[in-house]
């Protein structure tokens, strides 16, 4: 790895393939404005959350050292973090569904470390850091919540995608990146917004992993707790969206009870949520995962779980009876009375048992694929793995027995066997032959010619799901996104205004400022004549310090921002309400 991050004993043991994920957080890269939208954000979000949001919020900005003034440093909340078990890293944007679940598997939380622009103040599709550090961070703090974080990451990076879910990640993070991009004409927004609303339109059977990523955005993203008569906020999704936060406790959102037809529920990331789920405790959250759980190939394996892996075109992993664990890209099932008799994977495939990868048996050996019968003998009721070594040697199942085995669904192996590979509670989990044709019927599976054929031993497919048994058997490093979060544009008129919120800031903190308030807010309303976050921020201070007289300019420039952009005025309300009841308390 090359990518330079500061580390710490969790972030050490994360594998390399989400280690690519990882980028520095550049503090230098956030500006005077950034630092005032998040302020500002806070300051709203502490006020108003803390008479709905769950209890845990505002124990957890304490716990996790998250500060109401300063944008923080993930690596300094690192520090903190690791007290209740976590860790967090940067990283550009949206990540992959796979991989984001994964490192919560890990207790890692992920923070996009970008900042919405001052026009997104309120909302945006984009993950940055108000969602993420003020929104997630907080909330894993109470650790049941937490433990449900991660039983979630570990359950969630098993789903199986399908081709449309990665279509649907790649129009989604452009969105998102063109949304919060300066300058992006309305006609390339347009066309990506119809894109992703054709994306998520489109009627297909949903996914495992869309329907496990709806179960997420129901209660880690926009979850709420409590009573249907009087729910708190914990998703991160409404904890970080100042408009969002108030719109939900209204009437016009309907609040339903959380089970599992939640995941069924889709979401719409570019428009206010029209209904949200209540959970009665945090308990209850991983009833539901559990429920959901259990209907995953991950634990029903099957027939379903195997052609779930061929519809991904992706590298996944099935695991028999035995215990043995095949990883590849599956291509071909065969199926006999609704049971999967042979399967087969393309390229690269590895063999493991508990997540291990098996000596002799990795991609290399395995370069151009691996196709097995699955099932019992045909007319015989004791599966081979189950043969005592008596049995074995009655059915000529031994090292150097030239042997011909019939599977039920007309599978037939023949061949000279070599020698069988036990696991650990002696089971016979592979066994390999020499001179070995495979047939289905009239199909030939497998020739003498090309060479060894190695045969899994199992009489059910128990499991299947994303990603290989053993990640160090695959090059996993290979995150190539097909497009990247856009740097805010510097001019000069840019640069005098950050200068001006740079020169506010300095003097709230007692720093030597360049120019006193008057100075500033002269210069602002000659250059600068429609930002309004500025003039809150000054009319704070004047307030503060009792400067009536300029305070009443400011105000007056103030109402007539709002005149002149009406679609911004209850945010300089909300802003200026802030300031004196803060006083008046």
């Amino acid at each position: 790895m090359t990518t330079s991050f500061e580390s710490n004993p969790l972030l050490d043991r994360l594998p390399e393939h989400l280690q690519q994920f990882i980028k520095p957080q550049d503090y230098n890269d956030y500006t005077p404005i950034n630092q005032a939208v998040w302020r500002y954000v806070m300051r709203k979000n502490v006020d108003y959350l803390s008479r709905v949001a769950h209890e845990s919020y505002l124990d957890g900005l304490k716990k996790t050292g998250i500060a109401i003034d300063n944008i923080p440093s993930m690596y300094g909340m690192n520090r903190i973090l690791k007290e209740i078990g976590w860790a967090a890293v940067a990283v550009d944007g949206f990540i992959p569904p796979n991989a984001f679940m994964e490192f919560q598997a890990y207790n890692v939380l992920v923070i996009a470390s970008d900042i919405r622009q001052l026009e997104n103040i309120e909302y945006t599709p984009a993950p940055d850091i108000i969602h993420e550090g003020a929104g997630h961070a907080p909330i894993i703090a109470n650790p049941e919540y937490a433990e449900y974080l991660r039983r979630f990451g570990e359950i969630g990076c098993k789903a199986i995608s399908s081709a449309r879910d990665y279509e649907i990640y790649e129009a989604i993070r452009l969105l998102s990146i063109l949304e919060e991009a300066e300058g992006t004409p309305q006609e390339e927004l347009q066309a990506i917004r119809e894109k992703v609303d054709k994306l998520q339109n489109e009627p297909a059977e949903p996914s495992e992993m869309a329907l496990i990523r709806n179960l997420h955005w129901w209660t880690v993203e926009y979850g709420l707790i409590g009573t249907l008569d009087d729910p708190k906020i914990y998703g991160a999704g409404l904890l970080s969206s100042i408009g969002e936060s108030a719109w939900c406790m209204t009437d016009n959102v309907k609040k339903l009870p959380y089970d599992i037809s939640a995941a069924y529920q889709g979401f719409d990331i570019t428009k206010p949520q029209p209904q949200l789920y209540v959970t009665p405790d945090f308990a209850h959250l991983s009833l539901v995962l559990e429920e959901f759980a259990n209907k995953m190939a991950l634990r029903t394996g099957s027939l379903s779980g195997v052609r779930k892996l061929i519809e991904s075109n992706a590298v996944g992993t099935v695991e028999l009876t035995t215990g043995l664990q095949i990883s590849g890209v599956f291509t071909n099932v065969i199926e006999s009375d609704g049971k999967p008799v042979y399967i087969q994977t393309t390229g690269k495939t590895a063999l493991s048992s508990r997540e291990k990868e098996l000596v002799g048996h990795g991609t290399a050996y395995h370069a151009e694929g691996f196709g097995s019968p699955v099932g019992k003998l045909k007319g015989i009721n004791l599966a081979i793995e189950d043969m005592s070594p008596r049995d074995l040697i009655a059915y000529d199942i031994y090292e150097g027995k030239a042997v011909t085995l019939e599977f039920e669904g007309d599978i037939i192996v023949k061949g000279e066997i070599i020698t069988g590979t036990r696991n650990l509670q002696g089971k016979i989990i592979i066994i390999s032959f020499k001179n070995c044709t495979v047939t289905h019927n009239d199909t030939i599976l497998f020739m003498p010619e090309w060479g060894v054929y190695d045969m899994a031993v199992g009489k059910k497919i128990i499991s299947a799901f994303s990603g290989p048994a053993d990640v160090k058997s695959f090059d996993l490093i290979s995150h190539v996104p097909s497009s990247k979060t856009i740097k805010q544009k510097k001019s000069p008129e840019k640069e005098q205004l950050e200068k001006l919120y740079q020169n506010i800031r300095d003097l709230r903190e007692g720093k030597e400022a360049a120019f006193t308030i008057e100075e500033t807010f002269e210069q602002l309303k000659a250059s600068h004549y429609n930002d309004w976050l500025l003039p809150v921020e000054i009319a704070e201070l004047l307030y503060k310090q009792n400067n009536n007289n300029l305070l009443e300019k400011v105000l007056s420039h103030l109402e007539q921002i709002k005149q002149n952009r009406p679609k911004i005025a209850h945010l300089i309300t909300g802003g200026l309400e802030l300031i004196f009841e803060e006083e008046e308390v």
